[in-house]
């Protein structure tokens, strides 16, 4: 099997250059063609010699993936399906401990082994993408129909990259957020690779600003993250009290919610990278005065957004969706007590491309 080009920094690209018998300014030469002018193939490389663009062939090909399948919403937001099965990896990271419930462990009934989505939200000028990290999702939160079905494996860098060249709106995207299917901390070397082809000078050259990572909250890579990059961070949290949280989230076990903002109360928020915490609401569960008042003390003083998401309804699963009137009180509580908070507009749930709903499978388009 051909080895991918795309995802590569320009440190390999030297070294493979080196053994095709390429000159070292070849290089820098592929960078552009892949993340410049996201070419989909070798030969379109124009002015690398014909000889050179065959003996790269030989052993490489850029890997761009097509998408199979793409459906439109009635609001405009658009859900690409990719088919990625053979392409990545089941190895584990070491990212979750290993007394963490492991629910994605085997891939759930009925499900596309290696089929991932990505989203597309049209907002007046802007265009956001949602990409996937991982295929499936080991993390097990009940309410969430990726991590439902199973753990497939990561997606490589290339997986990821590719997302952003093979969707139609390619050359017009303004953002991406990493809310898609999987949990992208538990990928950490594949994503943090993706984001700093996003970001690098010899990469798509984005501002860190453009990009929002989204956590349940794996301590270890979360820090890793902060650390190391100036993108904006999302933390699924949807309930303040820890025994709450685990009946949903078993991650809660292994990191608590409560460790979680501890840690990114260590870091400054008040300059350009933002942070959000994201609160899904179920009826009769995390809804009240009493949640509204806990999260209110768990993020005083740090200087963060509540988006509050309106729940959308799957299969097998008890708890409804909050009405409207409630998740504004709710909202009014948290912004009295000087916590910005917001509710999310749902967008392309006609077509389960709400969050929450991504799930892989092929459908008629």
């Amino acid at each position: 099997m051909k080895q991918r080009l795309l995802g590569k920094t320009p440190e390999e690209l030297k070294e493979i250059v080196r053994e095709a018998g390429l000159p070292k300014f070849a290089a820098g030469q592929i960078a552009k063609w892949l993340y410049g002018k996201k070419v989909r193939s070798i030969d379109g490389m124009t002015d690398i010699s014909k000889a050179g663009r065959a003996a790269l062939a030989g052993s490489y090909e850029v890997g761009v993936t097509p998408y199979s399948g793409m459906q439109v919403s009635s609001d405009g937001t658009k859900k690409y399906l990719f088919p990625v099965e053979g392409v990545f990896s089941r190895e584990l990271d070491g990212a979750v401990k290993a007394d963490a419930p492991q629910y994605g462990a085997h891939p759930a009934p009925g499900t596309e082994s290696g089929a991932v989505e990505a989203v597309m939200i049209p907002d007046g000028e802007r265009a956001t993408l949602c990409v996937s990290s991982q295929s499936g999702c080991r993390m097990g939160c009940r309410f969430c129909m990726t991590g439902r079905q199973g753990f497939h494996g990561h997606l490589s860098a290339a997986d990821i990259i590719s997302q952003f060249i093979s969707v139609d709106e390619s050359d017009r995207l303004t953002n991406a957020v990493f809310m898609g299917m999987g949990e992208p901390l538990d990928n950490y070397a594949n994503v943090s690779r993706a984001i700093e082809v996003l970001t690098s000078d010899w990469g798509f050259a984005w501002s860190p600003k453009r990009i929002t990572l989204s956590t349940i909250g794996v301590i270890p890579f979360l820090k890793k993250f902060l650390d190391g990059s100036r993108c904006h961070l999302a933390v699924s949290l949807h309930n303040p009290f820890s025994d709450e949280r685990l009946s949903m989230m078993p991650v809660e076990k292994a990191y608590p919610i409560a460790d979680v903002v501890d840690l990114i109360k260590q870091y400054d928020f008040t300059g350009q990278r933002r942070v959000s915490f994201e609160y899904t609401m179920f009826a009769g569960f995390n809804d009240t005065k009493r949640h509204a008042d806990a999260l209110a003390r768990m993020l005083s003083g740090l200087e963060c957004r509540v988006n509050l998401i309106r729940f959308h309804r799957i299969p097998d699963f008890p708890y409804s969706p909050v009405p409207q009137s409630v998740m504004e009180l709710f909202r009014d509580r948290l912004s009295r007590s000087g916590i910005t908070t917001t509710i999310r507009a749902s967008r392309g749930e006609d077509i389960l491309a709400a969050c929450g709903m991504l799930a892989g499978q092929h459908r008629e388009v």
